[in-house]
């Protein structure tokens, strides 16, 4: 093989790679997101939780904190920080979640109220069945 014609077949896998690697991102980013299966949900009893206070537990992979909000019930919060995926940690005397990376603060709602997170922490879904909690 002469050296031009060498230089041709290296260029045209390099070309071919270079616009692989270009295109799987753009329809990756074009192509509508999948469908989520169906996690599992997760039954704890209500009277694990008294009012004002939190359990943590662990739904599909993800840390979880569910507070018993006086006077206004049950909220489930995902326990990573939106700002760089630090596990927030419940404080319960001034009733806020507390991130302890860079001093994000979010109020029981999961809203931001100080600190560099850019969003609110998600919530998951919650129902109160009786005496049951579930999560999921």
């Amino acid at each position: 093989m002469k050296r031009r014609g060498f230089l041709k077949l290296l260029l045209a896998v390099f070309g071919t790679t270079a616009i692989a690697f270009l295109t799987y991102p753009l329809a990756r980013f074009l192509a509508p997101p999948a469908e989520k299966a169906k996690g599992k949900q997760i039954s704890i009893k209500r009277s694990e939780i008294l009012a004002g206070e939190a359990k943590s537990i662990a739904l599909n992979n993800t840390p979880v904190i569910i507070i018993n909000r006086q006077d206004k019930g049950f909220i489930a919060l995902s326990k990573v920080c939106t700002h760089l995926g630090c596990i927030v940690e419940y404080d319960k005397g001034k009733k806020r979640l507390l991130c302890p990376c860079h001093a994000g603060t979010f109020d029981l709602e999961g809203n931001v109220i100080s600190g560099p997170p850019p969003r609110p922490l998600p919530k998951m879904p919650l129902k109160v069945e009786g005496e049951n909690i579930v999560i999921g």
